[in-house]
Order: structure tokens, then C-alpha cells, then sequence
């Protein structure tokens, strides 16, 4: 009877996921601010309490065009947003363009060592309203760590990784993967979504989001 409760208690978290069922779709997703995608995903947007995956073919293919709409309004709701020891500096200029209030947003410098352990405790921490991390060589108990500690904190996790990864199963919530499309631009391809089945369609961002986009430098 014990074990049954605890399995309980894990399935109303949502820390769990059931192969082959999705979750219940009683919990609308944060908006992407962009349209196309949030019609592409079961919960119209991020996954609130969760981890999200942005599988990279290299640094500074959009990514960050694509969360800055996010992020920008999470801001300016006064939600404090922190960037894990991010690979480049970030060019405050561009984030600040790009609509982010950079008195609410926090870059935290971690030597490689400690970064996946300071990106764990600022999505637990109940502080963050989202969170950036660079989990190079997160493992999938790892990873499984940072979903539960983003379920914790109720708070958005991204997690920007290496496209080599893609093969390699993982508990967060959502996957998208930055693939060249017909034309040769960036489009995000949902890999695994979590409450839907996936789209076939991927998402191609506007030109002009990506003039917007934040830079690091």
C-alpha cells in the first residue's frame, strides 16, 4: 500500500510521465510569443514546471530570438530570469533591445564544474520565474534532477545542448531541435512534446524575430 502512494504522490506531480498517455491538458503553457508555435504544441506554449530542450547544431543559430519574447515579458511582469554560465557574455545592449528589464535578469558565472549543480538550485529555488543552462554533459539522471527541481520551483527550465544529444532519450517535457529547412533557415522541430502527439510541422520564426534576437559576444 505504501509503494501505491508513493506512486500516487509522484503521478500528481506530474514527475512522472506514462509511456504511450499524455498528462492531463488542464495546464495551459506559458506563450511562446510566437503564434505559429504555440499552435504547433498541446499546452499553446512552454511547459509551465517543467524542463524544455533547445538541441543546437551550434551556438548562436536563434535560440535565444526564440525565448527573448518570453523572457521579455516575464520581466516585465517582474519575474527574475537567470542565465547558468553562459558560453559567451551576454551583449546587454541586445537583451535589453530585445524588451528583457536587466535589473530582473541574473547571470550567474559558475566554472564548468558547478554549473549544472547552480542551474539545479536556481530552478529549484522558487526565486526564478525562468531559468537558461548550458548542461553539456548532463547524463539522463541529471536531467531528470533539473525537471524535478523545475516542477519544484514552478518555474520555466531551458536547456541549451548540443544536437547530438537528440538521439539520446530524456525526461524533459518539451524537445525542439533547430534544423535547416527547404530554404536554408532555422526551423525548430518538436521531437518530443508532453501532453500531445508530436507535430510533423516545425516552426520557422519570422525574418524580422531574428534581426531582434539577442546576441552574445
Amino acid at each position: 500500500m505504501g509503494a501505491l502512494l508513493a506512486l500516487d504522490s509522484l503521478l500528481a506531480t506530474r514527475t512522472l510521465w506514462h509511456a504511450g498517455r499524455g498528462t492531463a491538458p488542464d495546464a495551459a503553457g506559458e506563450p511562446t510569443g510566437h503564434g505559429a508555435l504555440d499552435a504547433l504544441l498541446p499546452r499553446q506554449g512552454w511547459p509551465r514546471g517543467a524542463l524544455t530542450e533547445l538541441l543546437l547544431p551550434a551556438d548562436g543559430v536563434g535560440e535565444l530570438s526564440l525565448l527573448a519574447p518570453t523572457l521579455s515579458r516575464l520581466t516585465r511582469a517582474g519575474g527574475t530570469v537567470a542565465v547558468v554560465a553562459p558560453p559567451y557574455v551576454p551583449y546587454a545592449p541586445a537583451w535589453q533591445a530585445a524588451g528583457i528589464d536587466l535589473g530582473l535578469l541574473e547571470i550567474v558565472d559558475a566554472a564548468p564544474r558547478d554549473a549544472l549543480w547552480a542551474f539545479e538550485q536556481c530552478l529549484r529555488s522558487g526565486a526564478c520565474s525562468a531559468v537558461l543552462g548550458w548542461p553539456a554533459q548532463a547524463d539522463g539522471p541529471a536531467l531528470r534532477r533539473l525537471q524535478v527541481a523545475a516542477d519544484s520551483g514552478d518555474c520555466l527550465g531551458f536547456a541549451l545542448r548540443d544536437r547530438r544529444h537528440a538521439a539520446n532519450p530524456s525526461p524533459a517535457a518539451l524537445r525542439l531541435e533547430a534544423v535547416p529547412d527547404a530554404d536554408g533557415r532555422v526551423a525548430w522541430q518538436v521531437r518530443k512534446c508532453r501532453g500531445g502527439p508530436v507535430p510533423a510541422q516545425a516552426f520557422v520564426p519570422e525574418p524580422e524575430a531574428d534581426a531582434r534576437r539577442p546576441v552574445a559576444c
